[in-house]
């Protein structure tokens, strides 16, 4: 768990789950973690490791993940994209299947989401971040921002350059407005 500065507020923290295929994901997670933790105590998890599941008092969750076939990753997608990288097909989560299983929130706790695009694909329909959106809200999770996207040279990356400083920016960001909208009445 990476630890708040100064201008922490004592009752915040946020988890960052996320869903990689290539990596990328990953890097603009800890990007996003980084610009939050100088906010407030913010963990990491992958969609598929036991941490994500756990119950916890996380005033903020941010959620990413690939943007697959212009929406969230499905398990066919993700054996796709385990063949690209040479990697033994296996099943794993992604974050459709996360918050298809989120419960009941208290009111207090505001999501986020992000996503990875291929860059030459920005002007497509499409995106994981704004498909986790608006599932976030169908099952009655609040979000505090729209759905960002981080852009990557191709399918496989790498991320373009500058990208992981503005998801850190964003994570910044992201922290003040999560703050600001708890201060409203």
């Amino acid at each position: 768990m990476r630890s708040a500065d100064a201008d922490a507020v004592d009752d915040e923290s946020a988890l960052v789950v996320y869903e990689s295929s290539f990596g990328n994901t990953a890097k603009v997670a800890e990007a996003v973690a980084d610009g939050l933790g100088r906010h407030m105590p913010v963990r990491v998890v992958a969609v598929d490791e036991p941490g994500a599941r756990q119950e916890a008092d996380d005033t903020l969750v941010v959620v990413g993940g690939p943007t697959h076939a212009f929406s969230m990753s499905r398990p066919r997608t993700r054996r796709e994209a385990q063949e690209r990288a040479d990697t033994l097909p296996r099943d794993t989560a992604g974050i459709r299947d996360w918050i298809d299983m989120l419960p009941a929130d208290r009111p207090d706790r505001l999501y986020a989401t992000f996503d990875t695009r291929v860059a030459g694909a920005r002007h497509l329909p499409g995106s994981a971040a704004r498909a986790a959106e608006r599932e976030l809200r169908r099952g009655g999770h609040r979000t505090v921002v729209h759905g960002e996207s981080f852009y990557v040279a191709d399918v496989e990356g790498p991320l373009l350059p500058d990208e992981a400083e503005r998801a850190r920016a964003w994570g910044e960001h992201l922290a003040r407005e999560a703050a600001d909208v708890r201060r409203r009445p």
